[in-house]
Parts: structure tokens; C-alpha cells; sequence
């Protein structure tokens, strides 16, 4: 199986969110040999942080390489987030498949939803803080978050919530069927 992983979160060290989407892609990078991966990347001024390219997903890929059993390739591109917002939150075109190739699973995180051909889509939801509090956070945030949350309820075939607390919420807020909840906690 191919999975795409949007990874373009982890452009923001520090952040809750980079380093969740960190773990889980390591983790499964390094227990996973059987499926295929794609990392999709894209961010205009911010760079694969260090520890993706060398210390993480390049090192795992490298050794399953070595052993002949390479298993994930990074697709950089230098989008700036405003127009990946515009093409897939607002006007939702231009498949995700048409820049990273095929695949059969597509797993997206915290700022954009892309529209695929006929990959499943996955999506991972932290929280809903722009539903609960937008007066605590930045108005351009709260109405990109909006855009990318009503697609991900409109096409994801599954959710992934960091809590019980998350997907209480996606279900109350969002009004997301339960079946379509998955609790992935972060790891310590």
C-alpha cells in the first residue's frame, strides 16, 4: 500500500502539532516495512527541518535503504501556505495525486485539506479551539481552520483525534459520526 502523509506541519518546531506529526511519521517509518510512504512537504520560506532530513525520516529511510527495503520519499515544494489555503480550503482543486503520485491512503494534518482523486483520505484533528475559543486565537487562523475542518467532515473516511476530549468535541461541534473517530494519543 502507498500512503501520502502531509508533513508540513513540522515546519514549526516546538509546536504541539510538529511534534505529534513528528513522532507518529518516525514511528511508523520505523516499524512499518510493508507499505510505501510519501511525505509531502511544502512551505515557502520555512525549510525541512533538520530533524527530518537527517536525524529522523532521511536516517529510518536511509537504513531501510541500506537494507534494501526503502519504504518513504520526501516531496518538497515551495507553496506558501496562503495558496495551498486558497487551491484546496477555498476553491478545493487540484488534487494532492497530480504533485506526489498516486496513492492509496492520503493523511493530512493541521492547516490544509487537498481534494484527491482516489485515495482514501485521513485527516488529524488536535482540537477545536477555533470553534471553541476563536477570540484566543489569530481571526486568519480560525477562518483557514474553518475552511480545511468543513472539508475534512465532508470527505475524510476516517478521523484521528489526539484525545477522547478531541473527538467528543468533533462529534458534538462537527457533528462527526463516531465510526468515522479514531483516539491516536501522543506519545510521551
Amino acid at each position: 500500500m502507498k500512503i501520502g502523509i502531509d508533513i508540513s506541519q513540522i515546519a514549526y518546531e516546538g509546536t504541539g502539532v510538529a511534534r505529534y506529526l513528528r513522532s507518529l511519521v518516525e514511528e511508523l517509518l520505523r516499524i512499518d516495512k510493508k507499505n510505501e510512504y510519501v511525505l509531502f512537504f511544502s512551505s515557502l520560506r520555512r525549510k525541512i527541518p533538520s530533524f527530518a532530513k537527517a536525524a529522523s525520516f532521511a536516517e529510518v529511510a536511509t537504513k531501510a535503504e541500506s537494507a534494501g527495503k526503502r519504504n518513504s520519499k520526501i516531496k518538497a515544494f515551495r507553496f506558501p501556505p496562503s495558496l495551498l489555503d486558497l487551491l484546496w480550503n477555498r476553491l478545493h482543486i487540484l488534487p494532492v495525486e497530480w504533485l506526489i503520485g498516486d496513492v492509496d491512503i492520503f493523511i493530512t494534518s493541521d492547516w490544509t485539506e487537498p481534494p484527491v482523486l482516489r485515495a482514501k483520505k485521513a485527516t488529524i484533528l488536535y482540537d477545536l479551539i477555533v470553534y471553541k475559543y476563536p477570540q484566543e486565537t489569530d481571526k486568519h487562523i480560525v477562518e483557514v481552520q474553518k475552511r480545511k475542518l468543513e472539508w475534512a467532515k465532508k470527505e475524510s473516511d476516517l478521523i484521528f483525534c489526539i484525545s477522547e476530549a478531541t473527538k467528543k468535541d468533533a462529534m458534538e461541534i462537527l457533528d462527526v459520526e463516531e465510526e468515522r473517530l479514531k483516539v491516536i494519543l501522543p506519545g510521551v
